[in-house]
């Protein structure tokens, strides 16, 4: 069972609910220097009015490849012009959600692996080297940082926080049991992909549900999919673009429509 450094709370009583399980998937930590950049590696940072982290985000991420495409929704503010100046490609999508913008970047992709990263400040791009290694090795296809492994500021305290961790664990223990795979969390945005599984997926979601459905269709059709510890920060800029309670009930008929009503 791996313990947290961190006081006990909600988040600790969910690592100890899934080490009871028996986990086969692996979690791999390689050791790759900090200032290596991959030529192979596309990052792409969907985004909406996040001017205040995005500088920060693109600065961080280029420090491993050159090659960097925030997608925008149409942001109010100055998101399009910091991204442009410091140097990313811009993709603007079609205003319908995050799943809409990962979708809409896909025919603009010209490596064979991308890191998707989220724009406020709560994934940190030092993870990325550790986070493409399973593919670059080898060893797996498709790669989620899993902060109930590496840790959460954002998963503490209040119900809101609560509510998400449940419905989390509850998604990814019922995505183990399909798939008798033992990822210890389905949701989080940071994750690693090769391009062409990513193109393969047939993705169609248009919110935030398209993380546990480019999951599960990793696994349906049979590609390797792994995750790595990453540590979850708190939201450093901006404001939440998602109503838990408005998606709740979307989030479960997702997990039920991919994992037992279709091919």
């Amino acid at each position: 069972m791996m313990l947290l450094k961190s006081p006990p709370d909600v988040k600790s009583f969910f690592i100890v609910f899934y080490a009871g399980r028996s986990f086969k998937s692996r979690i791999i930590m390689p050791m790759v220097e900090e200032t290596t950049k991959f030529p192979e590696l596309t990052v792409v940072i969907p985004a909406l009015n996040e001017g205040s982290t995005i500088e920060t985000i693109i600065t961080g991420c280029l420090r491993y490849t050159d090659d960097v495409v925030v997608v925008d929704g149409h942001s109010r503010d100055d998101t399009v012009r910091v991204a442009t100046a410091r140097g990313a490609r811009i993709v603007m999508d079609n205003r319908r959600g995050k799943g809409e913008a990962i979708r809409c970047v896909i025919s603009h992709l010209r490596r064979p692996i991308t890191v998707f990263i989220d724009a406020d400040g709560s994934h940190d791009p030092d993870d990325i080297p550790a986070l493409i290694a399973p593919i670059r090795e080898g060893k797996a296809d498709h790669v989620s940082g899993s902060r109930l492994i590496g840790g959460s500021s954002e998963l503490h305290g209040g119900f809101d926080e609560c509510f998400r961790l449940m419905g989390s664990s509850l998604i990814t223990a019922c995505v183990n049991h399909r798939f008798g795979v033992q990822l210890s969390e389905s949701q989080n945005g940071f994750r690693a992909i090769r391009t062409e599984v990513l193109r393969d997926l047939g993705l169609v979601e248009d919110i935030t549900t398209i993380e546990q459905e480019m999951i599960i269709k990793t696994l349906k059709k049979g590609y390797r999919m792994s995750e790595v510890p990453s540590h979850e920060h708190k939201r450093k800029g901006g404001v939440s673009k998602i109503s838990l309670r408005k998606v709740a009930v979307r989030y479960v008929w997702t997990m039920v429509k991919y994992l037992y009503l279709t091919k």
